[in-house]
């Protein structure tokens, strides 16, 4: 049987990155997926990649705002008008932001951040453990970071939003596994999407792939993760072989944060 064989799961962010390589996984393995993203046109996308390439997958596609509390309670609202459940929830939407020294941050891409990176993530919780409680199962990843997990020079928006989804996850493990509601957050390190890769070309806008490169070579494994690798273990959280994880964030980054201090 299928890691999650007719589960309900829903992924924000799921147009592109991380978000979609889990809704391809999701797919192979048997599940009915929602899929929430802001950018229309890649969401449309999406739509047509996942519908050509899983053609007996029952998906919904739905544009929204994680960062806007009446959106994220509108679009779990027509997940249940649909599905009548949700078994997972891949709390995954949320951008970088800029590269700055925190003194020389701007405050408006701060407040952006901190809306879409904790916010969106927070009003997603709060609005499907409810759901998962009367059902007395569910599973739920939160997308954190390594930048959830250590201090990343010139990121301390998204260093500040990680961090606390860390701890949200940490809260809801303790309050909520007694419905049979596991959450944990995974922390990957530099997995080539195309938000990281914006990051490279901010690090050395002539040169983005030396960028890349000079970082890989930081890493134990000598390379960057791939999104496939980062799905596999979200699927895994998301289904019942995770029965007694909870309230944890893994990090999935090559062995690379186990350096920090040591360089």
């Amino acid at each position: 049987m299928k890691k999650l064989e007719n589960k309900v799961i829903l992924i924000t962010g799921a147009a592109m990155g991380l978000g979609l390589a889990t809704a391809i996984e999701a797919a192979k393995e048997g599940a009915k997926l929602s899929l929430i993203d802001f950018n229309e046109k890649t969401l449309e996308e999406t739509k047509s990649f996942l519908k050509k390439t899983f053609p007996e997958t029952e998906a919904l596609f739905i544009h929204a705002d994680v960062s806007k509390e009446t959106e994220v309670k509108e679009f779990v609202e027509q997940t249940m008008k649909a599905y009548g459940r949700i078994d997972g929830f891949y709390n995954n939407a949320g951008i970088e932001g800029r590269q700055a020294l925190l003194t020389e941050y701007d405050l408006e891409i701060f407040k952006k951040v901190i809306d879409i990176n904790l916010m969106g993530v927070y009003y997603g919780m709060r609005y499907i453990i409810p759901v998962m409680q009367k059902q007395n199962y569910g599973r739920i990843v939160n997308a954190s970071s390594v930048g959830g997990i250590r201090g990343v020079l010139n990121q301390t928006a998204y260093v500040a939003a990680k961090h606390a989804v860390c701890g949200i996850t940490k809260n809801a493990g303790i309050e909520y596994s007694k419905y049979n509601i596991l959450t944990n957050s995974i922390a990957p390190g530099a997995i080539l999407t195309p938000m990281v890769a914006e990051a490279f070309k901010q690090m050395n806008p002539t040169d983005p792939k030396k960028a890349e490169t000079d970082y890989a070579q930081s890493n134990p494994t000598k390379r960057l993760g791939l999104p496939e690798e980062v799905a596999k273990l979200v699927v895994f959280l998301l289904s019942e072989d995770c029965s007694y994880i909870s309230g944890q964030t893994i990090a999935i980054d090559g062995g690379q944060s186990n350096l920090y201090g040591n360089l």
